[in-house]
Formats: structure tokens, sequence, C-alpha cells
């Protein structure tokens, strides 16, 4: 799709799913590393594959010269730094005189411009920043944020758009309005995670409340405050399952109760309840705790497997929460050939996540490049 593209990843790990991303898309990415880099963490291996190693001092001049040369041939620049570091050789201005056409992006942690532009950010900072931990965690507890860090992958995400953007307008041609240039794609990495609160903004809309945490629990489907569950513990781990109404949810909850009474579960208040005239938007939390109390009890009983061969059955809603080993065995990816067993320049292999997508029915295939040198550096297609 982007083979006729060249693509020079000057990023940290902020970046890194930017760079793969467009990879993934058949982009030739080259990654710039200094000499001495350490590339055996998991997550540059797992973020880099499919990119073009280039092992360049860019701290120096005559590194700085080389990736002068390659910028003026390229096509996109993704790069990291905050502009109190990358200091003139980075400079918008001095890259788009360097290459008219180059789609130059840069990501950090607040953007280019304001008044935190030049402030540094880890990712636990970042999500901070951003709001998203105070939605993360129980209600009296601290603010949480996820395990494994966000904030990169998301600015990443963003910035692959914004490249396919700016690649887009650059092809319509000089129509008075810029296309036939390249831009400057300014990414900040809190705004980018503000996309993964989108909903939170219509809470206060639709019924005058700021969102605030509520734990495993959801908010906002109750004009009373009541919070309905959205984890269940099972016989081996946890099941995603909400009750909802309109037609998807009464659809569901009656299988659900049908389900129950087969296997001679205790109904409670479901054995009475008629879900045509339910509605979770008027519901308190005592009706809502009554409710779930019998569904607990039956979930617990079922493996993850069984509920979801049972709700698959009865066309219902819900899902097993996946681990990492449920995630490795999951045989879907397996059927989609979604895992792919690479060799690594030492002569090993390791197994890697495929790209996201399947082109007309074909998954596109990893490769691992050995390091170039500079002079090897060319323009793809």
């Amino acid at each position: 799709m982007l083979s006729c593209y060249q693509v020079i990843d000057l990023s940290d790990k902020t970046g890194w799913l930017a760079g793969k991303t467009l990879a993934d898309l058949g982009a030739d990415v080259v990654k710039i590393e200094v000499p001495d880099a350490d590339l055996s963490d998991p997550d540059w291996r797992a973020f880099n594959i499919g990119k073009r190693l280039l092992r360049l001092d860019v701290t120096q001049d005559a590194g700085r010269r080389e990736l002068d040369k390659m910028i003026g041939r390229a096509d996109v620049l993704i790069e990291t730094a905050s502009p109190s570091c990358a200091g003139d050789w980075l400079e918008a201005g001095r890259l788009a005189a360097l290459n008219p056409g180059l789609v130059h992006v840069s990501i950090t942690p607040f953007g280019h411009g304001g008044p935190r532009a030049n402030w540094r950010g880890s990712d636990i900072e970042v999500m901070a920043a951003s709001g998203a931990m105070s939605l993360i965690g129980e209600p009296d507890g601290t603010p949480l944020r996820i395990s494994v860090p966000q904030s990169g992958l998301w600015a990443g995400a963003q910035a692959a758009v914004g490249v396919l953007i700016a690649l887009t307008h650059r092809a319509s041609g000089d129509r008075g309005d810029g296309g036939g240039r390249g831009q400057h794609v300014d990414v900040s990495a809190q705004a980018s995670v503000l996309a993964a609160l989108a909903h939170a903004p219509t809470f206060f809309d639709l019924l005058g409340t700021t969102p605030s945490r509520v734990g495993s629990h959801i908010s906002g489907r109750s004009v009373e405050g009541a919070v309905y569950r959205a984890f269940w513990q099972c016989r081996d781990g946890h099941i995603n399952f909400v009750i909802y109404g309109g037609p998807a949810g009464r659809r569901t909850n009656k299988a659900l109760v049908a389900w129950m009474r087969e296997v001679k579960a205790d109904l409670g208040v479901l054995a009475d309840l008629d879900w045509d005239v339910f509605d979770p938007k008027l519901a308190t939390q005592e009706e809502v705790d009554r409710i779930e109390q019998p569904i607990a009890e039956f979930l617990k009983v079922l493996t993850k497997a069984e509920f979801l061969d049972g709700a698959f059955a009865r066309e219902m809603l819900g899902y097993p929460v996946s681990t990492v080993a449920d995630i490795s065995a999951d045989p879907q990816l397996a059927a989609r050939d979604f895992w792919q067993d690479v060799e690594m320049p030492d002569g090993g292999r390791a197994r890697h996540c495929g790209a996201f997508y399947l082109r007309d029915g074909v998954r596109p295939s990893l490769t691992v490049h050995a390091a170039l040198e500079p002079d090897e550096v060319e323009k793809a297609g």
C-alpha cells in the first residue's frame, strides 16, 4: 500500500508504533539508532520489526550530515525530540528547506507549542495529565494507571494517521492550498490520550455530571446514579458482561435467564423480571444489586470457554477477559495466520504479532533486515 514511500524513524518508544504501522502498510522504514544502543529489549524488537536498522550517531556533525542526505530524499521523518533538545537541526523550517515534500512528524508529551512545550513527561505523567487516570481505579481509592504503558501507543497511532493524511494532501498536487508539499505533523501525547476519554464529555452534556472512578463498574447508564458491574468472577478468570437495555440488551438478558433456568440456577428476582419493561436508565442501585446477585453466582461456576460457547450459541453480548496466555492460544488469531515465526539476524527464530490487516485475504509477511550502512539507504520503489 505504501511501498513507494520511505520513512526515517528517529523516534524513541513514544513513536515506535507510528513507524511500525507504516511499515506494516508497506513503507520502507529505516530505524536509526546510535551505534552502541542496546536493542535486546523485547519492546524494541516487537515495535521495530519490519524496519531496516541503521546505526548512526546523530549527536555528531558527521552523523547529522548523513541524516540530512537521507532527509533530502525521504517522504517522512518521525522524531520525538523535545523542542529544547532538538535544536536547530530538527527545526521544522530547516527540514522543509532540505525537502519541501517531507512530512515531518514530531511526537512530544505536550506538543511543540504552549507553556509546556519543553516539559518532559513519562507515561505515568502523560496519563495523569490527559485525565485518563481520574477515571481508573476504585471510587474511594487513588487514581491508577493501566499496567502496561499506553500513552506512547495512543500518540504513535495518532501520528500514523497524521502521516497518511499529510501524504494524501501532498499527493493531491499544488492546488493553491498547499497540496503537493509536505507538512509538519505536531503530535501531543497528552492530546492523543484524550481520544480514549471521548465518551466522558457526554456525561456532563446529558446528565450534568462529571464521570469519576467506579472501579470495575460502568457509570452513566442510570439517571438515578446506579452503576453496573462490567467484570465478573468466573471459575478460571473473569468475564466482561453488562446488563443492557434496548433490543440487544433485552435479547441477551432473556437468553441469560433462560440459560440459568436450563441448569436450575437460583434466579432470585430474575424469575419475575419483565425485561420488556425494564429500563436500565431508571434503575436504582438497590434494584441493580438485586438483579446482579444471582447472575454473579451463576457466572462463578462457568469457565471462560463455557461462557463463550454458551453466549455464542444463544447470541448473547459478553466475552471472556483474555490473558496473554489466552491470546497466544486463540483459535481465531491462529486461523487468520496472525502469528509469524520470523528468522532473526542471529539465526534464531522468534514469534511476532503479524500486520494488523489482511490484503486480499493474505497477511503481509514480516521481515527482519540486517543493519545498514549509510550509503546503502536508498529511496524505496
